[in-house]
């Protein structure tokens, strides 16, 4: 039977969608009054109207991939924290370089994916992320210690001392990236070190690959994974296999969207992992974290209740020169908006002869009449470049979430 976190994980979706709502009123009030940058970006929206996904579709995003220049502009967090700098915990410097703030309370969340997990009271967990510069070493050691859980900070490298550790110290559990376990397992089998008490592992910042997974099992290690970033803390995690899919966390409000816009898909389309999260003192509202994934419709067996993802598919920023312009997702996006009868689109980049050929492929379900000729001279006014068009049947593009597909690197 399964043991969950709080009562929280088995909310009905319609009581999740309230209390969701109700929190992010309430930080959209926060953020106006208290953060510089939303006192701009919010202008003119009432809170007390934001009710529902489609009125938080209505809000502008944030995304992840503007934060080095605001932070730039207005140092050292782009206006968009709700209190001084000297109130915070600590500063964090992330490649970008972008800088995460830690407030006055844990805010990261990572808790409940380590409780998923089985990790308890007792359990002694090494944690194999670093302590320095960057804020993942203490999401989770805050998460161990919410949890009971003892930790050896082990931080990143060092991996004969991080074998030494987990045999002398009889470690019973991992954190960290998903193949550095394994480099550190084969270490102790040449060592002839008994591994045999580390019987879990939660694994983030890499692609678990599936015989990387079978590796593991094979061992008799639970391994899964969780998907977050520095910024937002937890946004979702395993509960079981990896065809399971994601669940989301319980403080967060996520979408996906088509890449290069704010509108939503419809559940089951890939598109970028939208997030709002309700920490007060850094207001996150409609974050877009520039990654691909996809809503799993259907409830997660384990019996929680929240949003499924289907896990992290990619990146949506999928930016590329063409004939000395930059081509973006959200110029395809402008390209077919007038036509609400478009499905999936994708602008594929070839090279031929030493020449850049672009080609927009589009899902039509209606009579063409000229469509072609109106979408080229779009993407002539929009891209400022020529390109084909090619009008093909709904359900022919791939649901990958990509809108440009530069094929250049393949020689293709």
């Amino acid at each position: 039977m399964t043991e969950f976190y709080d009562a929280l994980e088995t909310r009905s979706p319609e009581q999740r969608d309230a209390d969701l709502f109700a929190s992010l009123r309430q930080q959209l009030e926060n953020a106006k009054h208290h953060s510089a940058y939303y006192q701009k970006s919010l202008e003119g929206i009432d809170p007390e109207t934001v009710r529902n996904r489609a009125a938080l579709a209505a809000l502008p995003l944030l995304r992840k991939s503007d934060l080095p220049a605001l932070q730039e502009e207005a140092p050292p967090l782009g206006g968009i924290a709700t209190v001084q700098t000297g109130r915070l915990r600590r500063l964090f410097l992330s490649p970008g370089p972008i800088v995460e703030p830690e407030g006055d309370k844990e805010h990261w969340r990572m808790a409940r994916a380590l409780h998923a997990l089985g990790i308890r009271a007792g359990d002694r967990v090494i944690n194999t992320f670093s302590y320095h510069l960057t804020p993942a070493g203490f999401m989770f050691d805050h998460a161990c210690a919410k949890l009971g859980a003892c930790v050896f900070p082990g931080g990143g490298g060092n991996t004969e001392q991080q074998a030494t550790a987990i045999a002398r110290l009889g470690l019973t559990a991992y954190v960290g990236t998903p193949d550095f376990l394994k480099i550190i397992l084969v270490r102790m089998d040449e060592a002839g070190q008994d591994a045999s008490t580390l019987l879990r592992a939660l694994v983030t910042g890499g692609p678990f690959f599936p015989n990387l997974r079978e590796w593991y099992a094979a061992r008799g290690i639970e391994a899964r994974q969780c998907y977050g970033t520095a910024e937002l803390g937890l946004i979702a995690y395993e509960t079981g296999g990896a065809s399971d899919g994601m669940v989301t966390d319980e403080h967060v409000l996520v979408e996906i969207v088509r890449a290069g816009t704010g509108d939503p898909v419809a559940p089951g389309e890939v598109g970028e992992v939208i997030v709002t999260t309700f920490n007060p003192l850094y207001p996150l509202i409609r974050f877009a974290t520039g990654d691909l994934s996809a809503v799993m419709p259907e409830p997660s067996p384990c019996g929680r209740t929240a949003l499924r993802l289907r896990g992290w598919m990619g990146r949506a920023d999928q930016t590329t020169k063409v004939r000395g312009m930059f081509v973006h997702p959200s110029q395809v996006a402008r390209i077919i908006k007038p036509h609400d009868k478009i499905g999936r689109a994708r602008l594929v980049v070839t090279e031929e002869g030493g020449h850049d050929q672009l080609t927009l492929h589009v899902e039509y379900a209606g009579e063409v009449n000229g469509l072609a000729d109106i979408l080229a001279d779009a993407i002539r006014a929009e891209c400022r470049i020529r390109g084909a068009v090619v009008i093909e049947q709904p359900g022919t593009l791939p649901n990958d979430g990509r809108v440009i597909d530069d094929r250049r690197s393949l020689g293709v």
